[in-house]
């Protein structure tokens, strides 16, 4: 009696040793920051932003450059003017220099846009072909290795296989 029940317990630890490693799931990681960087859209989207950004960057300069112009202008001939136009000409500088400013954050918001617009379709991408890889091969779960966080060393990196899958 004392043999079945020792045999019994036996038994149930096994199975239940047997259910918790299948409960597990099989995770794998990838850096999907590096894998973002290694596609050739992204290359292109970089260059896109560039060549904007050097864009909104020469006219802020030339709108800077008229305006110091205008500004040294009006200096000059502040003595020969009567109090009122030089009133009115400050005036015309402050806007004008208003003016500047909400370019410059408008252009800054507009790369952004800009930004977001190209990253999207990339970023959406390399997610498909993450977890296509992922579920073809089994895993359970995909952790992101760009994030700054540890990632178990016995899991299997999915970024050479991601690339293969993009052609990259």
């Amino acid at each position: 009696m004392k043999q079945i029940k020792t045999l019994l317990l036996a038994t149930a630890l096994c199975i239940g040793t047997v259910s918790f490693s299948n409960a597990q799931g099989k995770i794998a990681h990838i850096n999907t920051q590096e894998l973002i960087t290694a596609m050739p859209e992204m290359k292109e989207a970089q260059k896109q932003l560039e060549t904007l950004s050097k864009t909104y960057q020469t006219d802020i300069q030339s709108s800077i450059t008229e305006f110091q112009t205008l500004l040294k202008q009006y200096e000059a001939e502040a003595a020969t003017k009567t109090e009122d136009e030089n009133a009115k000409r400050g005036q015309e500088i402050q806007e004008k220099q208003q003016r500047i400013q909400q370019f410059q954050a408008d252009a800054q918001k507009d790369l952004q846009k800009k930004e977001l617009d190209l990253l999207q379709p990339i970023t959406e991408k390399a997610k498909a072909a993450i977890l296509k890889v992922g579920r073809a091969q089994g895993f359970d779960y995909v952790l992101d290795a760009s994030q700054g966080v540890t990632i178990l060393a016995d899991g299997k990196n999915l970024l050479d296989d991601v690339k293969k899958e993009l052609g990259i």
